[in-house]
């Protein structure tokens, strides 16, 4: 495919020479770019544009550059894949992989083992964009994953032969731990944070284990006092922008909980509060369903409420953990008091069995404990 760039009423226009059912035909595209001073960036957006009709057109070009190549993926797959998904995938690519290649020049024909390999190391050894050394292996894990379905794309599309992905070593990825608060941190923490603006929804996301997501999205439909239940069906989350959806992480995470009197007084006061607010600001109010918000109405930015916990754990010399871990911290109570990691998967909304014991089975040591004096109480 070839092109040029023109003037038209002072703005630079790009012209395809495209083949459609063996006819020549011309494709004129606007820039939007002044003439004055706009050449290399006229030329430079033909490059980028015919790089991208090559690939979406299924035919090989042997001078098409791997970081338009990853663009092209994104486009295909932001329709594949849930919002937030392509949030993440959109952000390490454009903060990581595609800068990288870019500068580089490689092209998707480049593409081997070795040259995978030397990003891998490169990124292993000083990644981080802050220039403060290198990435995980965990935060590599999911570069690859980008740069696999990118190169599965390019060879369902013939465009290449084979995915060198495949071949490329990442360094173990260790065990995670999750860090998380005892149950006399967690009365420690309550009792601290009395009358801050997040103190119920702090304690309802440590008593149900949620998520930040989740614990954002409960909205009145959720609470049924007549029915004593707390149910997740909708979530607030954020990437890059905030997104409020009728859909959980996966199938498992549409749960629901018992509620205690304790709880449902909570609920209450905070629907009374509501109505005073609204009462308050009057038309100034913005209405909607959520649970957890301003006076106003505005319901609190999951980053806001991240940061805020920090903020509160410092003032007041807590131990230092993220919110998640509240999450985290509730699983270790159950494991405490003896439930089984059966009955822990289903409270947490996992979706197999193998997350709740990788993650939350190196708790549970004090039962582990008892077991070996079980036995050798019994034999010795």
């Amino acid at each position: 495919m070839t092109g040029n760039i023109q003037v038209k009423d002072g703005k630079y226009y790009l012209i395809l020479n495209l083949h459609e059912n063996g006819k020549r035909k011309q494709k004129w595209i606007s820039t939007n770019l002044d003439v004055k001073g706009n050449k290399r960036n006229a030329e430079k957006l033909l490059r980028e544009t015919l790089a991208k009709y090559e690939a979406e057109s299924g035919h090989p070009k042997s001078d098409l550059a791997f970081s338009e190549y990853v663009k092209v993926w994104l486009k295909y797959i932001s329709k594949q894949v849930d919002i937030v998904t392509f949030q993440g995938y959109e952000l390490l690519a454009k903060a990581h992989i595609i800068p990288y290649f870019e500068v580089r020049g490689t092209r998707l024909c480049d593409i081997s083992c070795d040259v995978l390999q030397e990003y891998v190391d490169t990124k292993l050894e000083s990644g981080r964009r802050d220039g403060k050394g290198g990435l995980s292996p965990n935060s590599l894990k999911h570069h690859m994953n980008i740069l696999r379905q990118t190169l599965a794309y390019a060879r369902r599309k013939k465009l290449i032969d084979g995915n060198p992905s495949e071949f490329v070593i990442i360094p173990k990825v260790e065990r995670f731990e999750a860090k998380f608060y005892t149950k006399s941190e967690v009365k420690a923490l309550f009792d601290a944070i009395d009358g801050d603006e997040l103190h119920d929804l702090i304690i309802i996301a440590t008593l149900y284990g949620l998520r930040r997501s989740e614990v954002l999205g409960l909205r009145w439909d959720s609470i049924d006092f007549e029915n004593n239940r707390v149910t997740i069906k909708h979530v607030i989350s954020v990437v890059t922008k905030t997104i409020a959806k009728d859909k959980t992480k996966n199938a498992s995470s549409y749960r629901s909980f018992a509620m205690s009197e304790k709880e449902k007084d909570m609920f209450r006061s905070l629907k009374e509060k509501e109505e005073e607010n609204r009462r308050l600001f009057g038309k100034e109010y913005q209405n909607n369903n959520y649970i957890f918000k301003w006076a106003n109405g505005v319901p609190y930015s999951p980053n806001y409420v991240s940061a805020h916990f920090s903020w509160l754990l410092k003032k007041n010399n807590l131990p230092k953990i993220r919110f998640h871990e509240l999450r985290h911290s509730c699983a270790s109570m159950l494991i405490a008091a003896g439930y089984h990691i059966k009955d822990i998967q289903d409270f947490m909304g996992h979706s197999n069995i193998y997350t709740t014991a990788n993650v939350y089975g190196h708790l549970d040591t004090s039962r582990k404990n008892d077991m070996v004096n079980d036995i050798s109480g019994a034999l010795l």
